[in-house]
């Protein structure tokens, strides 16, 4: 084998992220009760993947999000992502990621393009970049006609495609996307999957939480189903639709949990 098809091998088996037993827990206002939003888990994604977390509300996405992305400290376990360890490398970590969050954190009293270049100046990015990448994504979601209009004005579909654009101006390496599609028509959801499939084609390692199982089904190489913390399901949608002997995900979560996804929505 060359040194070339070594270094293929090397690439393909290499992994972005990897979970080892990560716990977080919290007490209950009464004290009387530990609450385990997230129960042992453990997973790895491979770089270039797109791996989704599916359940309903309150299964544990967000916090695993939270955990993996230095905004809440486990309780227990470790992770490592690009190499890092979450314990001790967050800073590391920091700066090949990128976080596009459930609720969009933009000035509502600047234009769209001014919320991108200001962001994208926290990276340092020249104003050739800015401008290049800038017309790009928001060419691909339909917003360059109204980027010069105040996000005030923005509906709520407009703010969650700018909030992604934000997310990704400075080209990360790994990327988390909380609920990025939560409240959009069916319209708008599609266009934003149109982008990330193209994001996807970059080779960047992308993390997705959804509920929506069309949603994971449409852009997930692997999918981890967690219900009560716990992971309960990993694998590609169409093995586990196989595995289970059912005709979609939403069917292969209710075999397992005994439950819908949507319950508690």
């Amino acid at each position: 084998m060359t040194e070339n098809q070594n270094k293929t091998v090397a690439s393909e088996n290499a992994y972005a992220i990897e979970v080892e037993n990560l716990k977080k827990h919290f007490t209950s206002k009464s004290e009387a009760n530990i609450v385990k939003a997230v129960d042992d888990i453990s997973f790895k994604v491979k770089e270039g993947e797109f791996f989704g977390l599916l359940g309903p509300n309150g299964a544990g996405k967000t916090t695993t999000i939270k955990m993996l992305t230095g905004l809440s400290t486990p309780s227990e376990g470790t992770a490592r992502i690009g190499g890092y360890d979450l314990k001790s490398q967050m800073m590391k970590i920091k700066e090949s990621i990128s976080v596009c969050p459930q609720e969009p954190a933009l000035f509502k009293f600047l234009s769209g393009i001014e919320n991108i270049e200001f962001f994208a100046n926290l990276h340092l990015m020249s104003k050739t970049e800015i401008k290049a990448q800038a017309e790009k994504f928001l060419n691909l979601l339909g917003l360059y006609d109204v980027r010069k209009r105040k996000v005030k004005g923005y509906s709520g579909g407009m703010l969650r495609q700018l909030s992604l654009i934000v997310s990704l101006i400075h080209d990360p390496e790994t990327i988390f996307l909380d609920e990025p599609t939560v409240g959009m028509d069916p319209r708008a959801r599609r266009k934003v999957w149109d982008f990330l499939g193209t994001i996807k084609k970059q080779k960047k390692t992308i993390i997705l939480t959804t509920h929506y199982i069309e949603e994971a089904e449409a852009l997930c190489d692997r999918v981890a189903i967690i219900d009560y913390g716990k992971l309960v399901a990993l694998g590609a949608p169409q093995d586990l639709i196989a595995q289970y002997e059912v005709k979609n995900l939403e069917e292969v979560f209710m075999k397992i949990t005994g439950r819908s996804i949507l319950e508690g929505l």
